[in-house]
């Protein structure tokens, strides 16, 4: 019984999809039909106005074109019509179906169960829900009713429509997802009947989702547009991948027509997101989206004292070492580690984030560490499980690896944009200054337990950038940091 149980609630969880998109559908219906009013309206409107212009010559042709526009309009609302009632008929059937599931639930004789179970599964077999077909069979376009007046008066007896351009098949294989950037290449329809000729310019779509289907939900993003391509290819730049998917499609313009888009493409866009765990912020860090600042308490004016070139007293101001006194709950770093960690854990694959110091930053430090061996008050680098990199220009210039509460001094200027590179399966760990690509520090070792960023600021600031792929400059750095690892073995 148990076993029918659960195939009826997976029965009743696709009804339920199911009925939700059929709802959505039936919506998109109403849309198009009232948006194949508004456009034939239009397309009317604008014949009227040119026939008006015309000479007697024009009011036979202009009587057949008339024609011609109310045929389709008809035509298409009949289809229209006919599919919307197909949907409410399915979607009510669907409904039904549902609340006799949902009800079904309820029977606990075992006898009457398992035939109301069989009865749901031989009516969802013959549910014209899963049988009807979710987009509509025509759509409002109308604009291939423009009619080119410019031609001369001889001509006028021969006047037709601008045909609109056939979608465009987008080329999946040749679609190329690199450095967060997506390169859409598409192939143009057949130019047989001169279509292609007339095509002047493409326009791209594209929107993201976590779902590998075109239908959107409710919570998801809009189409977002790129207009007046005129190569077959165009290259999506400065996304950030906080989504599975990018969904793309693309359709063809001439002069005064646009042709229906291709069939949507998704194309999978895997990158790390995560973001500051604010609930492990030490008292002096203000968490603010993607930034981090440290804000101390109760030390007034203390900022522009250290700013400030011409006051020689800094008594008033807590040195990094100096232990402040902690506040919040038993997850949050306090005294002298002004930490802050990620809210997204890593237990395998390869990952790529980057940070960029705010202005007048004087000390910090960022890395990966252990959640459960990075206690309240103790600072990156200093155990063995945590790997950081750090950076002052308190006092002096220094930048240092440090793991284990051992430093490695690195010979390199402070950077302004720094890259990690985190491959914990083959337990890498990578730190690349982003704007001289230069490879930093590496350390290899065999990680053990989750990891999970970390990161630790004092007087300044930082910001994080996620959802990145891993850049393909790290290609190079690795290689010849595994290189380098062979040979010293």
């Amino acid at each position: 019984m148990d076993s029918q149980k659960e195939a009826l609630i997976r029965i009743i969880n696709t009804l339920a999809n199911k009925n939700e998109e059929l709802q959505s559908f039936l919506e998109t219906l109403d849309a198009t039909l009232i948006g194949l009013k508004d456009e034939s309206c239009k397309v009317m409107m604008e014949l009227e106005a040119e026939l008006e212009q015309l000479s007697s010559a024009l009011e036979t042709k202009g009587a057949e074109l008339r024609g011609i526009i109310k045929e389709e309009k008809q035509r298409k609302e009949v289809e229209l019509q006919n599919q919307l009632m197909e949907g409410k008929s399915a979607l009510l059937s669907c409904e039904e179906l549902l609340e006799f599931a949902n009800q079904s639930l309820t029977i606990s004789n075992e006898e009457e169960f398992l035939k109301a179970a069989k009865e749901i599964k031989d009516r969802v077999t013959m549910a014209p829900a899963f049988r009807l077909t979710t987009r509509p069979v025509v759509s409002q376009n109308m604009s291939q009713f423009t009619v080119d007046f410019s031609v001369e008066r001889a001509g006028l007896q021969q006047l037709y429509f601008l045909p609109v351009p056939r979608a465009p098949e987008i080329d999946g294989a040749n679609c190329v997802v690199c450095d967060n950037n997506i390169s859409v290449v598409w192939q143009p329809a057949d130019d047989s009947d001169g279509d292609a000729k007339r095509s002047e310019c493409y326009e791209v779509e594209y929107r993201k989702t976590n779902r590998d289907s075109s239908v959107r939900a409710a919570t998801e993003a809009c189409w977002e547009k790129i207009s007046n391509i005129t190569e077959t290819r165009v290259t999506i730049s400065g996304l950030k991948f906080d989504s599975q998917f990018v969904i793309v499609r693309v359709r063809a313009k001439n002069k005064t027509a646009a042709g229906e888009f291709s069939e949507p493409v998704a194309i999978e866009t895997r990158a790390y997101n995560f973001g500051f765990d604010a609930a492990t912020a030490h008292a002096e860090l203000k968490v603010t989206g993607d930034s981090v600042i440290w804000e101390p308490q109760g030390v007034k004016g203390h900022d522009a004292r250290l700013r400030g070139k011409d006051n020689k007293s800094r008594s008033a101001t807590p040195s990094p070492n100096k232990t402040a006194v902690g506040r919040g709950g038993r997850d949050r770093f306090a005294g002298e580690s002004y930490t802050v960690l990620g809210d997204h854990e890593m237990m395998g694959g390869c990952h790529y984030w980057e940070l960029r110091p705010l202005a007048d930053w004087k000390s910090f430090s960022v890395g990966v560490t252990y959640r459960q061996s990075l206690g309240r008050f103790d600072q990156l680098g200093k155990s063995s499980g945590s790997w950081c990199l750090h950076a002052s220009q308190w006092l002096q210039t220094s930048l240092a690896a440090k793991h284990n509460n051992r430093a490695k001094t690195l010979d390199w200027p402070l950077p302004q944009r720094i890259g990690l590179y985190c491959d914990y399966d083959n337990g890498e760990l990578v730190f690349v200054d982003v704007d001289r690509l230069h490879l930093l520090h590496s350390f290899k070792t065999k990680f053990s337990q989750p990891l999970v960023p970390a990161f630790t600021i004092w007087c300044g600031g930082i910001t994080l950038t996620t959802g990145l792929q891993v850049p393909s400059f790290m290609g190079n750095f690795l290689s010849a940091n595994r290189s380098l690892s062979n040979l010293s073995q």
